[in-house]
């Protein structure tokens, strides 16, 4: 008896598992060559980046959000970077950093690396401790140190969420990270995000979201004040500007 079933099912299941291995394979090739450059993040960061953004994080912009990224080539893709932008939910360092296609490090408050498991998996995906209520000096140095070791550095410009996104009062911590290890400014704007969480609800809205990446803002040239207040509002510019682009 001849066998029942459609041989070009079987054939085309063949060939998604070909495709997904042959992924695989690149994506284990990406991480390889690019932790092997001293400018990039640490291997297991990388490879955990791209498992928890293609797993994870892109689904979920792209399908429950209905995410648009427009700007992404204006990323450089190595080398030292701050990434700074508006601020306006939880939702927003793990959006950035899969929008920007490479990891971000982000302060996150001391307690958290006080609970075990959490403390080592935050640190793979790149947080640093910051004490509530300490000196800027403290998150500057965890910042640059970061930098050091290849990763992106996360700054968002106004140091606390905004109740709409828009940025009004732009802190100079970014341009001083800035300053201090001459790496470039990349604005980035985070539409929608505010809109995420509905006051009594504990659900993620499926709202729209719109990320816009602009050009690269070269450093300050020192740690002047009036070099880093000029840097710091043209980021603030760039980002709404943007950011009134809307959808």
């Amino acid at each position: 008896m001849a066998e029942t079933g459609s041989p070009g099912l079987a054939c085309n299941s063949e060939e998604f598992l070909l495709f997904l291995r042959k992924i695989s394979d690149s994506l284990w090739l990406t991480v390889f060559i690019t932790a092997m450059s001293r400018d990039r993040e640490p291997a297991i960061n990388l490879l955990l980046y791209y498992l928890f953004k293609w797993s994870v994080i892109s689904p979920v912009f792209h399908l429950y959000f209905r995410g648009r990224i427009y700007g992404a080539n204006n990323v450089p893709r190595r080398g030292r970077l701050i990434v700074v932008s508006n601020h306006a939910s939880d939702f927003d360092p793990p959006i950035l950093s899969a929008c920007v296609r490479r990891p971000v490090a982000y302060m996150a408050k001391e307690e958290l690396f006080q609970v075990p498991v959490l403390k080592q998996a935050i640190t793979l995906y790149g947080a640093y401790p910051v004490k509530r209520g300490s000196a800027d000096r403290s998150a500057i140095r965890a910042a640059l140190a970061s930098l050091d070791q290849g990763w992106a550095a996360g700054v968002f410009i106004t140091g606390t969420r905004t109740a709409d996104g828009r940025v009004t009062d732009p802190k100079l911590g970014a341009a001083m990270i800035a300053a201090k290890a001459q790496a470039a400014l990349l604005p980035v704007s985070l539409w929608g995000t505010h809109a995420i969480f509905r006051k009594g609800s504990a659900v993620p809205q499926p709202v729209p979201l719109t990320v816009r990446i602009g050009e690269v803002i070269p450093p300050p040239a020192s740690t002047d004040r009036q070099e880093l207040e000029a840097v710091t509002q043209r980021c603030a510019d760039v980002i709404n500007a943007m950011h009134d682009l809307g959808r």
